[in-house]
């Protein structure tokens, strides 16, 4: 029951002065909702990339040209093609699958509408390395392949920005750089995965994009899908040695392509985000110590302020404990309205931030837990010095006061 009044009271006072107590807490709000915010942006970024690996597969190496130093200068390595990639899925058994690839953008026209977006030309064995599925329609096949064959696979995205449907561009023509391609599918939407989507782009044959798109033979890059249960490391291993004998490297040259094993980028980055992340909670705890200095100079005012009213209610008969519990709660009710208020900023502001800035945010509720029992352990302790000054006055002293 005493307890129950000491809280009321202290309700009380901290309700007094409305406006002191916002711009006390509000150091704590802003420290919060700066935790909250920031780690919801890391916490998205690092989903972002999660997605796009995951959806790419961890079982994926991707060769691409590299660079290769001659006479300690850097030079642009040998261009990979399509021997390559044969070479690979005869020669590599840790390999099941490779999928070849070609890309640049282009305009797709159709029925008056047109976008611009990602052309991509593969293989049939892109849907099996890629994971590409479609929702309507067929993939490529090899009698595409094959005959140089006028196909094309639409992402979501592109049927979208053409302002159709799929059933109304199924077995349609679309225009790409003056060339008709009959549409036989369209792929599932994969969603957005960072500096690439997925369902904004054109699937068509790699030959047909090498001899009559392109102009070009040179690949972008080979996607290899590892065996199940093999050693990535093995794979690579595989790959680099049938790499250099396609490009007749001598033993004392460098690799002129490169391996990129998507599982080893994936645990590099989520080591780098815990390092970020660090250092946005130590910037926004800065904020809340900054806060809590200010709510422990309030509460020493305040302290100052009420000097006779502590002396009344020692004279009455309250206990050190008492008076020490009344503006320890007093404190605490500033930083945990701040740390809800900020809480709520926080989860705004990430909202706002994924809506108008179209950065990705995700809400970590253990950040929110970790952001709301530090600004109440703020509270607690910015305020103990205060109220064990309160606590401490003497009687006679306080009633006189003035």
């Amino acid at each position: 029951m005493i307890f129950r009044e000491l809280v009321r009271m202290s309700l009380k006072a901290v309700m007094a002065n409305k406006v002191r107590g916002f711009l006390t807490a509000l150091g704590i709000i802003i420290g919060v909702a700066a935790v909250i915010a920031m780690l919801s942006l890391g916490e998205g970024a690092k989903k972002t990339v999660e997605d796009r690996i995951q959806s790419m597969g961890t079982d994926v190496l991707t060769v691409s040209p590299g660079w290769r130093r001659h006479g300690g200068v850097s030079q642009g390595g040998q261009a990979l093609t399509v021997d390559d990639a044969n070479a690979i899925a005869e020669r590599c058994s840790t390999v099941i699958a490779v999928s070849p690839q070609l890309s640049g953008n282009a305009q797709v026209e159709f029925s008056g509408r047109n976008t611009s977006t990602n052309i991509l030309a593969t293989t049939p064995e892109a849907a099996q390395v890629d994971r590409y599925s479609v929702s309507h329609g067929r993939f490529l096949d090899g009698r595409d392949q094959a005959s140089r064959g006028r196909v094309a696979v639409l992402g979501t995205v592109v049927v979208e920005n053409l302002d159709s449907t799929p059933e109304n561009l199924l077995g349609r023509d679309v225009t790409i750089r003056d060339i008709r391609f009959e549409v036989v599918g369209i792929l599932e939407s994969k969603g957005q995965q960072g500096w690439r989507n997925p369902d904004d782009q054109v699937i068509i044959p790699l030959s047909t994009g090498q001899f009559r798109v392109f102009g070009t033979e040179n690949l972008r890059s080979i996607s290899c899908q590892v065996a199940h249960g093999a050693s990535q490391t093995l794979a690579m291993m595989d790959i680099e040695k049938v790499m250099r004998r396609e490009h007749r490297l001598r033993p004392d040259q460098t690799n002129d392509f490169l391996i990129r094993n998507w599982s080893e980028m994936l645990s590099t980055f989520e080591e780098t985000q815990k390092t970020f992340n660090f250092l946005l909670a130590g910037i926004a705890a800065i904020s809340l110590l900054v806060g809590g200095i200010g709510i422990m100079n309030i509460m020493l005012v305040s302290v100052t302020e009420r000097t006779r009213e502590i002396g009344v209610r020692k004279a009455v008969g309250a206990t050190r404990l008492n008076v020490m519990v009344q503006f320890l709660v007093e404190s605490l009710t500033l930083c945990v309205a701040g740390g809800i208020t900020g809480i709520v900023v926080g989860i705004i502001g990430a909202g706002l931030l994924s809506r108008l800035a179209g950065w990705n945010t995700l809400v970590n509720f253990k950040a929110v837990l970790l952001a709301f029992a530090f600004s109440a352990a703020v509270g607690l302790f910015f305020g103990a010095y205060p109220a064990a000054r309160a606590s401490r006055l003497d009687p006679i002293d306080a009633l006189r006061h003035e």
